[in-house]
């Protein structure tokens, strides 16, 4: 049976873990200089109707390093942007391609996408989720404190697609998820009751106070863009600033999947604070996904 990656619910506890080791692994062979292409001769599409440049750079390269090549595809280069039905990129992508690669605001069309298609589909993110940016926290995390499991993370901000897939990765990891966010920002209800490791707190304060691991988005993500004024006054108070930040556990680290408005969702300083580890979740993107083109290549291949 084809598997894809459409958000963390999709692999079992045992599998993410082992993909969060081997991106580990992944990282040690490519500082050692060690060539491995298990993806030689394979082809990844990348399909793109949201801007990226962390994904669609650790895709590209990864899929290079693994001896395989990417092909990236924007509405200007497909017949989606004149109104081909998702389904039938997705039949004929399949037919020509190894695995797909699709980021979308609607997660209905990711869905629709992956059900028509023959081969691995991966979420590289829409308004439910971004999955892929979770397998490199949850490895940047271990890298630098250890297991997350049984650990206390803070989200600080937007109910929306990060924060639903940290609701999805406390119960896949087993971490507690403290959330604060601005009255009418909340994640779905049916998100917040799909795991009893949550928890909606009052202020940032409350979210933060402990935490071992501490993380923000945007206060306007992609499609939201035209109310980024009025969030500004909403949000108002949910900055990640190092007055909150010294709330968190001493051994605490903080997290931002990036690009950053800096002086808006986390102040200048909090970036380049010593527990900031920002960059290196930023570089850990090629890695897990490394990890995760090489689990789903060889699953497609078999």
């Amino acid at each position: 049976m084809t598997r894809h990656f459409l958000t963390l619910l999709d692999f079992s506890p045992e599998e993410l873990s082992k993909l969060v080791d081997r991106a580990i692994e992944h990282k040690r062979m490519r500082l050692a200089g060690m060539m491995y292409e298990p993806l030689r001769g394979r082809t990844l599409a990348m399909v793109f109707d949201l801007s990226s440049t962390r994904t669609r750079v650790a895709f590209e390269a990864g899929m290079h390093q693994l001896g395989g090549h990417a092909i990236f595809l924007s509405p200007n280069d497909t017949q989606l942007g004149r109104g081909e039905p998702i389904e039938d990129t997705a039949r004929v992508l399949s037919e020509m391609v190894d695995m797909i690669m699709l980021r979308t605001r609607n997660h209905a069309d990711v869905e629709s996408f992956a059900k028509a298609a023959s081969v691995p589909v991966i979420n590289a993110m829409s308004a439910r989720a971004h999955p892929c940016q979770l397998l490199a926290d949850i490895q940047t995390y271990v890298e630098s404190r250890g297991p997350i499991q049984d650990k206390t993370v803070a989200f600080v901000g937007d109910g929306y697609n990060m924060c639903n897939s940290y609701i999805d990765a406390s119960l896949k990891f087993g971490f507690d998820l403290k959330i604060a966010c601005p009255k009418g920002f909340e994640p779905a209800p049916e998100m917040l009751a799909s795991t009893n490791r949550v928890t909606l707190v009052e202020t940032p304060q409350d979210a933060v106070d402990g935490a071992n691991l501490v993380v923000t988005d945007v206060w306007a993500s992609m499609g939201h863009e035209a109310e980024r004024s009025d969030r500004r006054q909403r949000f108002a108070g949910y900055q990640v600033n190092k007055t909150l930040l010294d709330l968190a556990a001493p051994e605490a680290v903080f997290m931002h999947c990036l690009p950053a408005h800096r002086g808006e969702e986390v102040s200048e300083d909090v970036l380049d604070d010593r527990r900031s580890v920002v960059w290196k979740e930023a570089g850990n993107r090629l890695h897990s996904q490394k990890a995760l083109l090489e689990f789903l290549g060889a699953r497609a291949s078999s």
